[in-house]
């Protein structure tokens, strides 16, 4: 892939897309203008709507299959966040944090004016969806979280190691310079590393290919243990999220995100249904997107 990037102000156009494989990935994002660049985001089917937050260093292309089999009968709304997937690169981390990333996809969902909607959200995509979700609450009706958090994970030494490391100059080299999240800590979070073919694999290194375009993955990196504002917020309303139609799916063998986690965010939202996946690591939509599709059936009948 080359380094096509248009700069304009502070914000970066990915201008080569030529590593998408059409056949995986056949949808035409569609451009959502923000004060900070241009958001691109998948728009396909007809129906109830579904807006997917990913997490890092991910973007809609993780959730292709989701998105195919759900179109059918719900529009399905898939944005990439700032710095991330096709939409545009910025030089000012401070727009990469996740209370931003939030903002702006709380503005996506008002400009397209959703109503009755399923929000979808993995790894930070749950903290940047609930952020979205609960500064509009009326747009959402039910919700599907997955291998995800909703408070400071600052108490975890292992969390602020690792948010110290990648704030290093070390962590910076790995990266901004090795592109280390999409080349390393992807396949290291698969249960079943068949399942990234190199080609799937192509599709997370490939939106990344110099040091300026990695700064979204690396900030969220940094912010695992930061943002504890943020996330404080966040948990200090869960009783709000507790009267929320809502699924968990959850894959047993991620690294990151384990036994604990999931028993916090199931005890803050008793009502959701919760499927557990033996065997499936952190990238649940790649392992088994069919979880992800039965639960947002699941949830999308109870809430009506």
């Amino acid at each position: 892939m080359s380094n096509a990037l248009t700069t304009s102000s502070t914000a970066i156009a990915v201008e080569d897309r030529a590593f998408i494989d059409r056949d995986m990935y056949p949808f035409e994002p569609r451009a959502f203008q923000t004060g900070s660049g241009t958001i691109r985001y998948v728009d396909v089917g007809r129906g109830r709507p579904i807006l997917i937050a990913h997490g890092t260093p991910s973007w809609s292309f993780e959730w292709r299959n989701v998105i195919r089999a759900l179109q059918h009968d719900h529009r399905v709304i898939a944005p990439d966040h700032l710095g991330f997937g096709l939409s545009d690169r910025t030089n000012e981390v401070a727009r990469l944090t996740p209370e931003e990333h939030a903002k702006r996809l709380a503005a996506l969902a008002a400009s397209l004016d959703l109503r009755d909607a399923i929000l979808i959200g993995h790894d930070f995509g749950g903290p940047i969806g609930l952020g979205a979700l609960l500064s509009a609450r009326e747009r959402f009706s039910a919700m599907v979280l997955g291998n995800t958090w909703a408070w400071s994970l600052a108490d975890r030494a292992d969390v602020r190691r690792l948010s110290r490391i990648v704030a290093s100059p070390l962590g910076k080299l790995l990266y901004l310079g090795l592109n280390a999240s999409p080349r390393w800590i992807v396949p290291a979070a698969f249960g079943n590393r068949r399942l990234l073919t190199p080609t799937i694999h192509r599709h997370y290194t490939a939106p990344f290919p110099s040091w300026r375009s990695r700064l979204a993955p690396w900030k969220l990196g940094v912010e695992l243990a930061g943002s504890a504002s943020f996330y404080d917020t966040l948990w200090s309303r869960r009783g709000e999220l507790a009267t929320i139609p809502s699924a968990i799916v959850w894959g047993d063998a991620d690294p990151t995100f384990r036994e604990p986690e999931l028993t916090r965010l199931s005890e803050a939202l008793p009502q959701a249904r919760i499927s557990r996946l033996p065997g499936v690591g952190h990238f649940t939509a790649e392992e088994d997107p069919e979880a992800w599709v039965r639960a947002v059936r699941t949830v999308s009948q109870f809430a009506h």
